[in-house]
Formats: C-alpha cells, structure tokens, sequence
C-alpha cells in the first residue's frame, strides 16, 4: 500500500468507528486533478457527522496529516475535509441523496477500504 492508501485507510477506519455507514471511496486521480480519492460517507444527524469529522482529524493527526481546508463544520449538513490527496465529505443523509456525488463522480473507480 502506498501512503496515500494507508491515510485512506485510517479515514475510513475512523468513518467506521463512529458509526459513520454507506462509505464510498472514490478513485478519481485519472478523472480530476483535484486529488486522488473522495471519500464519501454519511451520518445520522448533526452530532454523528460533528464525532466523525472529529475522529477522522484526530486519527490523521496521529500521522501528523491535518486537513488543508475544512467548510461546513458548524451546520454538518455537508463537512468537507480537504486533505490535498484526499478529500472526505460527511453527510447527513437528506443532503447526500440531494447532491448525489457517486453519480455526478460516477466515471471513478470505486476502491474499498474496511476494518479487516
């Protein structure tokens, strides 16, 4: 696994261990500049998306990764966290079915990254 791979990984682990549920890793490096992977995951309500963002950049930080931009915190509707390789969006479930990103990203590779 490369780098990038195991920051995923801890991500998406961290995704999981807050219960964070339907998480979609995108591969998008051959379709967009914008990065190498989406990460893509929802939670219940406003508290689960807040404890997701909040594990996702304790862990990171553990690695010493911290997130270049993040918006959307203090509604958690719709939290993106930008980590230059990666970015992570968290949901709640009404705005990710409105935005639908696996579809307006639907030429990506989906790639899965699970506690093992």
């Amino acid at each position: 696994m490369t780098e990038i791979k195991d920051l995923v990984k801890i991500a998406v682990n961290a995704i999981e261990e807050k219960k964070g549920y339907d998480i979609k890793v995108l591969n998008i490096n051959e379709i967009s500049p914008l990065a190498d992977y989406f990460i893509i995951a929802t939670g219940s309500n406003p508290n689960q998306v807040h404890a997701i963002s909040d594990e996702i950049q304790a862990e990171l930080a553990k690695e010493k990764v911290y997130s270049k931009q993040l918006e959307g915190y203090d509604k958690a509707n719709w939290i993106l966290m930008d980590f230059g390789d990666f970015i992570i969006h968290l949901f709640q479930p009404e705005t990710r079915e409105f935005y639908n990103l696996e579809r307006l990203w639907r030429d990506a590779k989906e790639e899965i990254f699970s506690q093992e």
